[in-house]
């Protein structure tokens, strides 16, 4: 299949058409005049906006919701194998694409920007972005989120660059033809399916080594995980920019020292491609971030509300530690929504030690996601372990925001974390 096809495919029907990752590539194809029709397991933000824009919606996976016309199905890894929909395409012989293979024919007719790593890279993508459309470059772009300033996980561009954030989840970042390559770092997540660090490292390694003779790789040579890996790369056709050498010497609207090194990744990038300082400050100093990154959701009787996508401990670490330097003198409650029971199993101990510049911790029930359930683990455990003389559990989202309005003083922050839907607790204590 070739890009030719993707644009000559009419009827396309997108399985997990909520996921931020399809409902981008939904998002083309509505652009392209296409008719886009997908289903989900349950409605959402996304969802909506896509149906606005004209795409149908199916709530559920059935069989029946795709029609015999479709000439093209896109769907998302997280499904089951036995997806019905799935099932039905291929009984059919319709053309099916995964995510991230619709992403490959997309970046092999264009000049590749793919931003990886295991944290960072959905900020990094968004600053990428926001440079070179201050640039009037043009880019196409898919994040893995809302851009603030363009309220989209997509940018229809007609420039040559296609800057997009690389997922390493089962190697889908392998199906990507880039030309520039970004490893903001690497850390020990979805190791329910690389069972461990070296098994990762390999994953991206391999996906390094995808670089072109002139390309780029942008990572940070500071991290013994990141130069360890590029020591093991004998023959480098590509050259390797060390983005910690990168100076920001300007003030940026995103706290943390998180955010100054994807800063630092986004500037290197922006200068390979010819963008001048000057933009480059002024869009990195004006870049206001995407939703679901530190989000401030808004104020309700002086607590101050945020939600933020973290959902691993280190990432937990570094947004609490940018919160606590950034609000002092101001008690910070957070309620965390664990997500995964493969995750929560296996970084247990790393989680039990994330949560110190929280003055206060709430826990709800694990998001399952796309697990079965798993009785040997669960938020409780983690709860009972936690060394934390404020802490709390509770089993529905209603419970939480009950408590929450009597808890909460003048002067508090509260900060929703997680990465399933613990951001609708935010959003029920500020309504009135």
């Amino acid at each position: 299949m070739s890009r030719d096809f993707l644009k000559s495919a009419k009827n396309i029907f997108c399985i997990g058409i909520g996921g931020i990752g399809v409902s981008a590539l939904a998002r083309m194809f509505l652009l392209e005049g296409k008719r886009v029709s997908g289903s989900d397991i349950s409605p959402s933000f996304v969802t909506e906006e896509l149906k606005k824009k004209g795409a149908k919606i199916f709530i559920g996976h059935k069989e029946e919701n795709l029609k015999n016309d479709t000439d093209l199905v896109i769907y998302t890894k997280a499904i089951k194998k036995d997806n019905p929909e799935l099932k039905k395409a291929k009984r059919l012989k319709i053309k099916t694409l995964s995510y991230s293979q619709a992403l490959g024919e997309i970046s092999s007719g264009k000049y590749t920007v793919a931003i990886s790593g295991s944290h960072g890279k959905t900020t990094t993508t968004g600053m990428i972005a926001w440079g070179l459309l201050k640039a009037r470059k043009q880019p196409t772009v898919v994040v893995g989120s809302f851009l603030k300033g363009l309220k989209s996980n997509f940018v229809a561009g007609r420039g040559k660059y296609f800057v997009v954030e690389a997922c390493e989840y089962q190697e889908s970042f392998l199906d990507l033809n880039p030309q520039i390559i970004v490893v903001t770092n690497i850390d020990n997540d979805h190791l329910d399916y690389y069972k461990n660090l070296s098994n990762l490292k390999k994953a991206f390694l391999k996906f390094i080594q995808k670089l072109p003779s002139g390309g780029y790789l942008v990572c940070d040579l500071s991290d013994r995980k990141i130069s360890d890996l590029v020591r093991r790369i004998k023959k480098k056709r590509f050259e390797v920019i060390d983005f910690s050498k990168s100076k920001i010497d300007f003030p940026l609207r995103l706290i943390g020292e998180h955010n100054l090194k994807n800063a630092q990744a986004a500037a290197s990038v922006l200068r390979l491609l010819k963008v001048e300082d000057k933009i480059i400050k002024s869009a990195l100093s004006s870049f206001s971030g995407t939703l679901r990154r530190f989000e401030y959701k808004g104020k309700k009787e002086g607590v101050l509300v945020y939600d933020d996508y973290a959902h691993h401990p280190t990432e937990i670490k570094k947004t609490l530690k940018a919160a606590k330097e950034f609000f002092k003198n101001q008690k910070i409650t957070v309620v965390f929504q664990p997500h995964l029971y493969s995750r929560t199993k296996i970084l247990f101990n790393d989680f039990l030690k994330s949560f110190q510049d929280a003055d206060s911790i709430i826990f709800l029930p694990i998001y399952a996601a796309r697990e079965k359930f798993d009785k040997s683990i669960s938020s409780k455990k983690l709860f009972s372990q936690l060394k934390h003389k404020n802490k709390f559990y509770f089993d529905s989202f209603k419970e939480t925001t009950d408590f929450l309005k009597s808890y909460l003083k003048k002067g508090d922050i509260l900060l929703t974390m997680g990465a399933g839907d613990v951001y609708k607790i935010a959003e029920a204590y500020l309504k009135k």
